[in-house]
């Protein structure tokens, strides 16, 4: 399909981000690593690949805000665009040589999320997706699963663990899914998850607890492949509150209503 300006910048901005990502996963054991909370680590490949992302985009469309794991809130002239981005979403899986993260960026105009793309540098898998114009990945046009029966279906989600700022996805979530479902996954990457959904990969996903950046462009994503998402009140406040469902239509009720 023919691809936006808006998005020919985004992709070409991942896409160098995800070169320099490919290169310090080889060299993952040479890395500095802090921890900045119980399971939340920052390595330097973060930061490298964050500061790409912004330049590559500033430079692109000069003005427009940002909100980035690392850096936060950094303020554009123009109020009316954000970038929303998480420059290595599913950073332990790298840290541990396991090659199942991604880079993600979202664009949010006028305070609605219109455009979103995940990448994964190590198997070079790219999903993009802009408001009303569909959903892609490697394999063509993405659609969401069309089982709808929970029974039937494997739902990602994140175990609980503890992180700085409490437990995430509480355990009494997971005790109430697994009995209803055919299979829960954990696979450590919000936004690969959420673009697994919109490829009809995953069936269903929950979660709760996370920030903006993980899954802003995983929302643009399963929305143009035909799911929805909700926070876990059938509400849309997901930004806000970190709490997040998706799926097809009969599923996302289901789970709505299990949960």
């Amino acid at each position: 399909m023919a691809q936006s300006p808006a998005m020919n910048v985004m992709r070409a901005a991942v896409e160098k981000a995800g070169r320099a990502l490919r290169r310090d996963f080889g060299e993952v054991e040479n890395l500095q690593v802090s921890k900045k909370g119980p399971g939340d680590f920052v390595s330097q490949a973060d930061l490298k690949a964050e500061k790409i992302l912004f330049e590559e985009l500033s430079e692109a469309r000069p003005g427009y805000g940002f909100l980035m794991e690392e850096r936060g809130v950094v303020e554009g002239a123009d109020a009316t665009h954000r970038w929303i981005i998480d420059p290595l979403d599913g950073t332990t899986n790298f840290l541990h040589g396991i090659p199942h993260f991604a880079i993600s960026v979202a664009l949010e105009r006028e305070g609605t999320l219109v455009a979103g793309i995940v990448y994964n540098p190590i198997t070079d898998e790219l999903f993009f997706a802009e408001r009303g114009q569909g959903a892609y990945g490697p394999g063509g046009r993405l659609r969401v699963s069309g089982r709808n029966k929970l029974s039937e279906a494997v739902i990602s989600t994140r175990f609980a663990y503890k992180s700085s700022d409490g437990f995430k996805t509480p355990a009494s979530e997971i005790e109430k899914l697994l009995p209803q479902v055919a299979g829960l996954r954990n696979f450590g990457s919000a936004a690969l998850d959420l673009a697994y959904v919109a490829a009809g990969r995953f069936d269903g996903y929950v979660e709760y607890g996370l920030e903006a950046w993980d899954y802003a462009a995983g929302i643009v994503l399963v929305r143009e492949a035909g799911g929805l998402v909700s926070d876990e009140t059938n509400g849309q406040r997901m930004l806000e509150n970190g709490n997040m469902v998706a799926g097809n239509e009969d599923l996302h009720a289901a789970l709505l209503k299990s949960l």
